[in-house]
């Protein structure tokens, strides 16, 4: 296999779920919300928004939402995690990103998610932890989040497709079982 910086990247960026509570630097920040802006769009679109919370407070607030719509998804294992005293739907990460584009669009949800790819790329080559966050998704465009989300700024015609933390690392994750390229890719030649 061709090996160099970004392929190393790409292939040791693992999704980390214990932060340390240090905000990450500006021009950090900065780096990696350039790198989403430089991600593919379908016809070139960019019909993203990058909506970025540093806030104690909003995190709290987000944090609360998530919880009380996991104690009504029905799902007994999300029920349970979320009925836990250090309950935490971004891993306590002092930096959290919500990618929402305009959901009459095509192609929105493909955009907003390989923009967030792109970013969790970028925060590993700069040595900052992420992990993806679904719960956020799914509150923020429930009916139960539609206020919350409308206190972030996010445009009504505007869904949220992804979310990830951001945060240095408080421990370095290990790699999970990977199946084998053989199992997962078929070649026609």
């Amino acid at each position: 296999m061709i090996m160099n910086e970004t392929i190393k990247t790409i292939l040791s960026r693992r999704s980390v779920r214990a932060y340390q509570q240090e905000q990450i630097k500006e021009e950090e920040l900065m780096t990696i919300l350039e790198a989403g802006r430089f991600s593919p769009s379908g016809m070139n679109r960019q019909s993203w928004l990058f909506t970025v919370v540093q806030s104690k407070e909003m995190l709290k607030k987000i944090n609360e939402a998530c919880r009380n719509s996991l104690l009504k998804s029905g799902n007994p294992a999300m029920e349970e995690r979320a009925r836990r005293s250090d309950f935490s739907a971004f891993y306590n990460a002092p930096t959290l990103i919500i990618v929402s584009g305009d959901k009459n669009l095509m192609t929105a949800q493909y955009d907003c998610t390989l923009a967030l790819g792109y970013m969790f790329l970028a925060a590993a080559s700069l040595n900052i932890g992420s992990c993806w966050v679904h719960g956020i998704t799914v509150m923020l465009n429930s009916e139960d989040g539609k206020e919350l989300k409308k206190e972030l700024g996010i445009p009504e015609e505007y869904q949220v497709y992804s979310s990830g933390a951001f945060g240095y690392k408080a421990t370095e994750p290990t790699c999970p079982p990977k199946k084998q390229l053989d199992e997962i890719m078929k070649i026609i030649k």
